[in-house]
C-alpha cells in the first residue's frame, strides 16, 4: 500500500507542478521575452491633421508593474505612441480609446464603449494604430493601454484637442 501511496503523491506533485509551472509562464513570459523596441513611422496617408495630444502617465503610482510614459498623437486617420512611448511588459494589452477624460483606475473604464484599436505590438518604441472611418473623435478624450486578460488599467493619456494647443 506505500508504494502506490508514493506513487499517487508523486503523480499529483508532477501534475500540480506541471500546471504551476505553465501559469508562471504565461505571466513571465512577456518579462524574460519582450518584444524588440517599435520604430513604426507614420504613412503619407496617415499624416492627416492632428486632432489631439496627450502624454501616457503612472495612474498609480503605488503599483510599480502597470506603467506607461510618451507621447501620443492623434491624427484624423491614426493614433501615433511617439518614440518615447514606454509601458511596463504584460500580456494581451491592446490600445483604446475611451469615452472619459481623466480615467484613473481599471473600474473607470469597466463600463465604458471604447473603440479597441488592436493589440499592443511593443513595450517601446513608436507604433501606429489605424482608427476605423466615422469614428468621431471629438467623443473620446482618452486613449488607454488595457491589459484585456486581467481588464487592468496599464497606463492613460488625457488628450488636448489640437485646435486649444495653440
Amino acid at each position: 500500500m506505500s508504494f502506490w501511496r508514493g506513487f499517487g503523491l508523486l503523480l499529483l506533485g508532477g501534475i500540480l507542478g506541471t500546471l504551476f509551472g505553465i501559469a508562471v509562464g504565461f505571466f513571465a513570459f512577456p518579462y524574460v521575452f519582450p518584444p524588440p523596441v517599435a520604430m513604426e513611422q507614420l504613412s503619407s496617408a496617415d499624416k492627416t491633421a492632428v486632432v489631439a495630444t496627450g502624454n501616457f502617465i503612472h495612474a498609480n503610482p503605488s503599483d510599480p508593474i502597470h506603467y506607461g510614459k510618451g507621447k501620443v498623437t492623434v491624427y484624423e486617420n491614426a493614433v501615433f505612441l511617439e518614440s518615447d512611448f514606454e509601458v511596463g511588459p504584460g500580456p494581451a494589452f491592446h490600445v483604446y480609446l475611451v469615452p472619459k477624460a481623466s480615467i484613473r483606475s481599471s473600474a473607470e473604464v469597466k463600463d465604458q464603449m471604447f473603440v479597441d484599436l488592436g493589440g499592443l505590438r511593443s513595450f517601446k518604441g513608436s507604433q501606429v494604430y489605424p482608427i476605423t472611418a466615422g469614428v468621431d473623435l471629438k467623443k473620446y478624450p482618452s486613449v488607454i493601454i488595457w491589459c484585456e486578460r486581467f481588464s487592468v488599467l496599464i497606463s492613460p493619456a488625457d488628450l488636448t484637442p489640437a485646435a486649444s494647443q495653440k
